[in-house]
C-alpha cells in the first residue's frame, strides 16, 4: 500500500505531457468576439498555454473569415504561456451581422479549433437592379443581368411580359430564380423563349424583385422578321396589289366605253 501511494504521488506531482496544451480566447474567454464595421480591420489575441517540460511549436491558421497572424508558427518555452495577436479583415463588401469563423492551433499529433464570431455594423439594404437586357431576334433568348447594389444577400425572382402590335406574347409570372447574389455581386442570365412571334415588333420587360428590395425593370425593343413570314407577308401583298391593279383596269375600261352607248 505504501508503494501504491508513493506511485500515485509521483503522478500526481509529475508535469503535465505536451499533449495538454491548450489555446483559447484572452482573458479566459469562451470564443474570439469582434465587432466593426466593413472595410476595417480587427484584432484580438490568442493564449497558447505550454505546460509542458519542453518547448511547443504551434501552428496558426484561420478558417472561414480572413484572420492573419505576425507568425505563422510560435514556439511556447516549457511552463510559459504566450500571447499571440491576430487581425481579421473586414473587407469593404462584406455585409452587416453575424459572421461565423475558426481559428486553430496545432501540432504533429493535436489542432485546437477557437471559435471566432464577428459582428459587422451598419445598416441593412436590399437594393437590386436588373441591367444589359437584349433581346436575340433569331432565337427570342432573352439576357440580362442581375446586380445586388445593397448590403445584404438577396435571393431574387424575376417576371417576364413582352406586348407586341396586337398584344401580350409573352406573360411569365414572377418565379424564384437559382441563386442567391451577396452584396456587390452581379449575375448575367438568360431566359429562353422557344416560340417568339414569327413577325412582329415587341416590347420586352423584365421585373426582377427579392425580399425587402423595391422592384426593379428594365425594357427591350426587338423586331422579330423570319424568312417564312416574310415570303408569306410578300405574297399576300402582291396579291393585294394585284387586285388592285385588276380593279383599277375595269374601272378603266367602263370609262372608256360609256362614250359610245351615250344618248345624243
Amino acid at each position: 500500500m505504501a508503494a501504491a501511494t508513493a506511485l500515485l504521488g509521483a503522478v500526481a506531482a509529475a508535469p503535465p505531457a505536451a499533449r495538454d496544451w491548450t489555446a483559447a480566447p484572452a482573458a479566459g474567454r469562451p470564443y474570439a468576439y469582434l465587432e466593426g464595421p466593413a472595410g476595417s480591420v480587427l484584432q484580438d489575441t490568442l493564449s497558447v498555454t505550454n505546460p509542458g517540460t519542453a518547448p511547443l511549436t504551434v501552428r496558426l491558421s484561420g478558417q472561414g473569415a480572413p484572420v492573419s497572424f505576425a507568425a505563422r508558427t510560435v514556439t511556447v518555452p516549457a511552463r510559459t504561456r504566450a500571447d499571440v495577436p491576430f487581425a481579421v479583415t473586414v473587407t469593404a463588401d462584406t455585409p452587416p451581422g453575424e459572421h461565423r469563423g475558426t481559428v486553430r492551433a496545432a501540432t504533429a499529433d493535436r489542432e485546437v479549433r477557437v471559435d471566432l464570431r464577428l459582428r459587422v455594423s451598419g445598416p441593412h439594404l436590399a437594393a437590386l437592379t436588373v441591367e444589359d437586357v437584349h433581346v436575340d431576334a433569331d432565337t427570342g433568348a432573352l439576357r440580362y443581368t442581375l446586380v445586388n447594389r445593397g448590403t445584404t444577400a438577396l435571393a431574387p425572382r424575376l417576371a417576364v411580359r413582352a406586348e407586341g402590335l396586337l398584344g401580350t406574347v409573352l406573360d411569365r409570372p414572377d418565379r424564384a430564380l437559382p441563386l442567391t447574389l451577396r452584396p456587390g455581386e452581379r449575375a448575367t442570365r438568360t431566359e429562353p423563349w422557344p416560340d417568339p412571334p414569327a413577325l412582329d415588333s415587341v416590347t420586352v420587360r423584365l421585373t426582377a424583385t427579392a425580399p425587402g428590395a423595391a422592384p426593379a425593370t428594365a425594357r427591350a425593343e426587338a423586331a422579330f422578321a423570319s424568312g417564312p413570314a416574310l415570303t408569306g407577308t410578300a405574297g399576300l401583298l402582291l396579291a393585294a396589289a394585284a387586285g388592285v391593279v385588276h380593279v383599277a383596269r375595269r374601272r378603266r375600261s367602263r370609262t372608256q366605253r360609256a362614250p359610245e352607248g351615250a344618248t345624243p
